[in-house]
């Protein structure tokens, strides 16, 4: 995973619902490498190279940046940046907890994200 501490994947919902996931991550990671940016795509990418903050408070979503429809969003990498994103997700929205996987330095958790 070279430099990356944390690849998050999402499916379902529009463009709008991937950035409102990926700017709730934004307060534990700080600005994002990269936004998701095509609205036609079915799956969309973000990934943050800096560590989880210790001190980052899941933030609710701004004010009508509630989802349009359910988003599955998978997020790999440090275990340390999986339980962060994770505590934030799940903080900032309706989630529902779809599994785990854990490797040898990386762990990956899905989440179902509900309007």
């Amino acid at each position: 995973m070279s430099d990356t501490q944390l690849t998050v994947t999402l499916s379902g919902g529009g463009i709008d619902d991937a950035r409102a996931v990926v700017r709730a991550l934004e307060g534990a990671f700080g600005a994002p490498d990269d936004l998701p940016a095509d609205e036609r795509a079915t799956v969309r990418t973000a990934t943050f190279s800096s560590p989880p903050s210790p001190h980052a408070d899941p933030a609710p979503p701004e004010a009508g940046a509630g989802l349009s429809a359910p988003v599955t969003v998978t997020v790999q990498g440090t275990p340390q940046a999986v339980e962060a994103a994770s505590r934030t997700l799940t903080g900032a929205f309706s989630a529902r907890d779809e599994g785990t996987a854990s490797g040898d330095q990386e762990r990956e958790r899905q989440l179902l994200l509900e309007p």
